[in-house]
């Protein structure tokens, strides 16, 4: 019923286009839907989201001595669309755990940038774990649709949300916050 869009970029590269940063105390409503429905398709309600990412690095004489890194959740409301005859409550309880799963992914992520040691090789360190998060991301997200039969499958549904609320919690050191 609900399908999500990945949106997967480097960070800074859509400045122009409106973006929602995950927040823990802000939950998405049918408002933060602007796209318009695609009849189309079968799809209730499509979730653009994705991870932006960016670092940089400092170098002397020739050699790496620090780097920094930023890594966000974003929901992208131009791209998020929804049937509003069809859709629901639940259906938006789909969409929002669409959104939950990214925010798993980049904490994940920035866990395991905390990882990372400085060296000559961190720039391609760096891109290797974008890569590889992104990856994860989307196979996350292809296999909770597929497990839920995109919320149509109420009982997966519980177990999905339960489930990630629970690793959000154990990486809750690596939350986005405002």
């Amino acid at each position: 019923m609900a399908k999500v869009f990945l949106i997967l970029c480097v960070f800074l590269c859509v400045q122009d286009e409106p973006t929602l940063s995950w927040n823990e105390s802000y939950k998405l409503s049918w408002a933060d839907f602007k796209g318009a429905p695609n009849p189309k398709v079968s799809a209730v309600a499509i979730t653009a989201s994705g991870i932006s990412f960016g670092f940089s690095v400092r170098e002397t004489d020739g050699e790496v001595v620090g780097f920094s890194a930023e890594v966000f959740s974003h929901f992208y409301p131009e791209q998020s669309w929804y049937k509003s005859n069809l859709a629901d409550n639940h259906v938006l309880g789909h969409e929002q755990l669409h959104f939950d799963i990214t925010e798993l992914h980049v904490r994940k992520f920035r866990q395991r940038i905390s990882l990372l040691k400085v060296s000559n090789h961190i720039k391609n360190e760096l891109r290797q774990h974008n890569k590889t998060i992104n990856n994860e991301l989307a196979a996350m997200q292809d296999k909770y649709d597929a497990e839920t039969n995109y919320s149509r499958d109420s009982e997966n549904q519980a177990k999905w949300k339960s489930y990630i609320a629970d690793e959000l919690n154990k990486l809750s050191k690596y939350k986005s916050v405002e």
